[in-house]
Parts: structure tokens; sequence; C-alpha cells
């Protein structure tokens, strides 16, 4: 990536944002933590391969309750090495809620009743190594899957201009051709042409081991994919490209996973990737039908309003995201959340290079392998027009040591296809972290709706507790939370002083799981209980009138509600 994209500017209330290296990100993340000490705390859940801290910021109201006591939701974002678009979206995401508290009713609403934990990168290593050189990577920086390097072309900056573009090489027997159109495009040539001018096209690079005739193209040096790291139906790397050696083998998805298991009370998630400009929401490996029917209503009904936030999309990865007509990805973190803990959330592929240049709707993955030379025409005329020419560049020739001959062009990767150039930045941000906002908001949470007292006789009063789900979503989050027991039931306690004893009911209760109204969705008005959100709980006391008892309600996912109370006649509290 150019030197000059990579800088310091964040200035997002005058739209001026960009791509942050490592210490840079670091720096901004303390910095406007420092300046919100009432709503934010940041901390490190782990360190990298490489030894680099995984920086993550909880955002919530200190002074309504701790953060683990609340309802929260979780984002992530540059999971793959070069996907930085996804950590300027959540160090935005911050930036935004924290300064509008206050001022919007929707962030102050949330802020005061939920928790945010947001980890804006999670391939601390690898996006430094793309951000800082020529390089393109998956994820780690480890050696991976072999502990050397392999023969064969390897991408390299040959021309010494700081990018590493594509490299077209003449010869009669090659699989593309010039456009008739538009000479900079390459089109395939066609099955039964002959006697034109063809040429191969290879990543710009050299050979390790070059016997003068053969170009195999070697293994990725850092062939590590921690997006199928996770244990969901992990797959070694025989059947899963990048898998690593064994689930959570590495030190960012293990640190990662154990922050999900200390924290139970998260229900919704949002993990930043590109390209395609679409909301992918589970299963990989599963059709639509092999998940519960209500979270698939749940699922469909965040990804409408996601698009309409958005623009964006939405759709099931194993429906419309497949690699390869019989491909399927395993061991994925959006797959391995819901199915594991019940979460609701979508793989954000943010940045879409076609539609922003005019390509209507389309099959994503399958377009890349082929598409009408109208596409490569639009994209063109993007470039030269919008883009005044930056996004591609010219072929032109060069004396390769290896090769003779070649020329070196094509699209800037790092800078039009796989991220956004900075102009598009601020808009994309903005829509993303009101869709987060959206998204949170259906978080169960819970309240205490009535509190009465009732004095039967001098020192012996009936009090009765009515607990309200008051959320969108159930206490228990979804129908595969509920299947796998992620949650715990919901747990009443009372706190009594010596002189008050209990004639009858329990200190401690379990209450079981309320409902929200995502179980009404398609219900009949009458089918569904109104009331299967409420839970009443009674107790009988003993005990001086006056006396101050403390009543505590505990969700793992809907919140804590605490209580102090007088044994007072005929009150409602």
């Amino acid at each position: 990536m150019p030197e000059a994209i990579v800088h310091q500017n964040f200035d997002p209330a005058h739209g001026v944002l960009s791509y942050y290296t490592y210490d840079v990100l670091t720096a901004l993340l303390h910095e406007i933590v420092a300046a919100h000490p009432d709503l934010a705390e940041i901390e490190s859940i782990g360190k990298s391969l490489e030894g680099r801290e995984l920086w993550l910021v909880t955002l919530t109201n200190k002074q309504t309750g701790p953060a683990l006591e609340k309802p929260a939701y979780w984002i992530d974002g540059n999971t793959h090495a070069g996907e930085v678009t996804g950590s300027t979206v959540a160090l935005y995401t911050i930036w935004s809620y924290l300064t509008n508290y206050g001022k919007d009713e929707t962030v102050t609403r949330l802020l005061d009743r939920s928790t945010f934990y947001i980890l804006p990168r999670l391939s601390v290593d690898g996006a430094e190594r793309y951000l800082t050189t020529p390089y393109f990577l998956r994820s780690s920086t480890r050696l991976y899957p072999y502990p050397e390097e392999q023969d064969g072309l390897y991408p390299e900056d040959i021309d010494g201009d700081g990018l590493i573009l594509d490299m077209r090489v003449q010869d009669p027997n090659g699989a593309w051709k010039c456009s008739e159109k538009d000479p900079r495009i390459m089109r395939r040539r066609p099955i039964d042409e002959e006697g034109g001018e063809y040429y191969h096209i290879f990543t710009e690079g050299l050979i390790r081991n070059y016997d003068g005739y053969l170009i195999p193209i070697a293994p990725p040096r850092e062939g590590m994919d921690i997006n199928r790291n996770y244990p969901f139906q992990w797959e070694p790397e025989g059947a899963q490209r990048g898998a690593g050696a064994y689930p959570l083998s590495e030190p960012e998805t293990h640190a990662e996973a154990e922050f999900w298991r200390t924290h139970p009370n998260i229900s919704g998630f949002l993990t930043y990737h590109t390209i395609s400009g679409v909301l992918l929401r589970p299963y990989s490996t599963k059709p639509d039908d092999q998940m519960p029917s209500a979270d698939l209503d749940v699922f469909k009904l965040l990804g409408e309003r996601g698009t309409e936030i958005t623009g964006y999309p939405s759709v099931s990865t194993f429906h419309g995201f497949h690699y390869g007509p019989d491909d399927v990805t395993y061991g994925a973190m959006d797959d391995y959340v819901y199915d594991h803990y019940g979460w609701f959330g979508f793989t954000t592929e943010l940045w879409d290079m076609p539609t922003t240049a005019g390509i209507g709707p389309r099959n994503f993955i399958a377009w890349f392998r082929w598409h009408p030379e109208e596409d490569d025409l639009k994209l063109m005329k993007w470039n030269d027009e919008v883009m005044e020419g930056e996004a591609f560049h010219n072929w032109r020739p060069f004396d390769h040591p290896q090769l003779g001959p070649v020329e070196i062009g094509g699209w800037d990767y790092k800078l039009s296809d796989q991220n956004p150039p900075l102009r598009y930045l601020p808009e994309m941000c903005e829509k993303h972290s009101r869709f987060t906002l959206s998204h949170a908001s259906l978080n169960p949470y819970l309240s205490l709706r009535h509190l009465k007292i009732d004095q039967v006789s001098d020192d012996v009063f009936h009090v009765t507790a009515i607990v309200e789900n008051n959320g969108f979503l159930p206490t228990y989050t979804s129908k595969k939370a509920f299947e796998r027991k992620a949650v715990r039931p919901i747990e009443v306690e009372l706190v009594l002083p010596e002189e008050v004893s209990i004639v009858n009911g329990k200190r401690t209760q379990e209450i079981g799981q309320l409902e929200g109204r995502s179980n009404k969705l398609w219900a009949w008005f009458n089918s569904h209980p109104s009331t299967d959100n409420r839970a009443k709980i009674e107790w009988v006391l003993q005990g001086p009138q006056g006396t101050n008892l403390e009543l505590t309600v505990r969700s793992q996912r809907a919140g804590f509600v605490r209580r102090t109370f007088g044994l007072e006649n005929n009150t409602r509290q």
C-alpha cells in the first residue's frame, strides 16, 4: 500500500479517515478512551504471534452499572490481514458512539443499558506487514503450511514502485488477449481463436529455482487463515486451506474465544471483512432448512434492516457466497459463535468496487471467475472519470531478470479492489456504525416492572415482584442457544438482614427464561401469551416494619437488576 495512504489523519467530524499502522491505531484507541473515562475502557485480551497486543475497547456508561452486568454486543474487524477497512470502521464506531453520547438518543440509551465490546484489529501482525510493505498475506505471519519457502513464482515488487501488480507475458498459447474496446483490459481468449496476440498473466514476482521453462505458482508463504481456525466443523489443511494445526491453534483466535467464554452477556455480533458489499449470515456449511426456523426468521429480518441502513444485500453464506460450486467454508467465526453460543450476527463484506462502478446485482463469487466485457468497461470508466486514473496502473514494459521483456500493470489491488479509496470511507463508516447500533438495540434487557409490598400482620409482609424482559430477543437469545443450554436460567435473590426471615418462598430461585417480541413475528395475534416476557415471584417475609432488603435479578444476557426496598404496608416500588 502506498506510504501516502497510511498516516495519522483521524478527523471523522470532517470526513478525514485513513488506514492505520499498529502504533497509530494503538495511540488513537488510547486517546479516544482517555477522553471518555466514564464511558470507555481499553484492555489487551492477549498477544499475537509476534507479541503485539490485541486491543479491545469496552463501551458502556459506568454510572449505570458494570459492563458484565448488561446485555452486550460484539464487533471485530481485520481478521484477514489485508482487510484493513474493518479496523477503520470499528475505530470510527468507537469514536461515533462516544462523541454522540448525550446528543443522540439511541446512542445514549444503549450505552446506558448495554455494553459494546469492540476489537478493531484481530490480525495485528498480518495487517502491519500488509500496510508497511508491498506484500499480501491472508492472516497471520506464521509460515504455514510449510516451514520454509517453496519453489515457484512468488509475489515481489520487482520494479521497486512499492506495489505488487500484475505481469503479462506474450505467448502464442496464452489464455488472455487485450480487449478491442480498451487495450488496458485483459479478456479471456475465445475458445476457438488462433493467430492473435496472446498473453499469460501472473502476479508480479520472481521464480524461485527457475529452470528456464516452467513457471509453477509457489504456495503462499503465510497461508494461515484464522477465519478457518474456529472450532465449528473445523477441518484440517487437506480439506480446508488455511485451517491451522487444530482449532484455536493461533494465539489471536484463542484469545478471542477465551474472551467470549468469560463474557457470557453477549447476544449479537458483527465481524468486518472485505469485499463484495454483502451481509453474510450463517451457516457456511449447511442449508437454511437445517437452522431452527425461528432463528432463520430473525436472521432474515435483521438482514432486511441491515439492507435498509447499509444498502448491502443479506444472504446465507451457504446459499450465496460459495467459493466454488462444491466448496463450503469450514471453521468460520460466524458459524462458531452462532452454533456454539447462539448469537445473531453477520460477517459484513465491506466495499464493492463493481457496485461502485455501476455494475448491478450479480453472483458474488462467480463474477470473479467470469463476467461480461461491459463490466470491465464500467470499471475502467470509474477509474478514469471518478478516480482520475489512480485505481488502475497502465501497462508498462519491464525487463524481467528471469523472463525478459514483460509488462507490469493492472488494478491497485490494495486500494481499489480489497479496500476502498479513502474518499469512500466516511459514508461507509457512518452507515455501518448505525447498523450495529440498530442491531444491538434488539438485545434482551430486564427491568423490574412492579414491586408490591402488602402488610399481612404487624410483622408479616407479602412481597410480589414482576420481572420483565423489555428486549426484542428472548433472554436466551436464540433457539440455537436454547438447544445448546448456552444460557443459564434467570436467578432471583433476596438479601435479608438477620431480623427478617422467609415464611414462604426461597431466598434464591431460578425463574427460567423470558421471551421478547421475536417469538411473535409471524404468529396470529392471540397465539402467544402477550405476557410471556414477564415472571411473577412472591415471598412471605417476617420482620420489623421499615426494614430494608435488597432484591437482585441476574440474567447472563439480559443484565442485572438491583432494587433496595423497605417493608412498608401497601406500597409499590
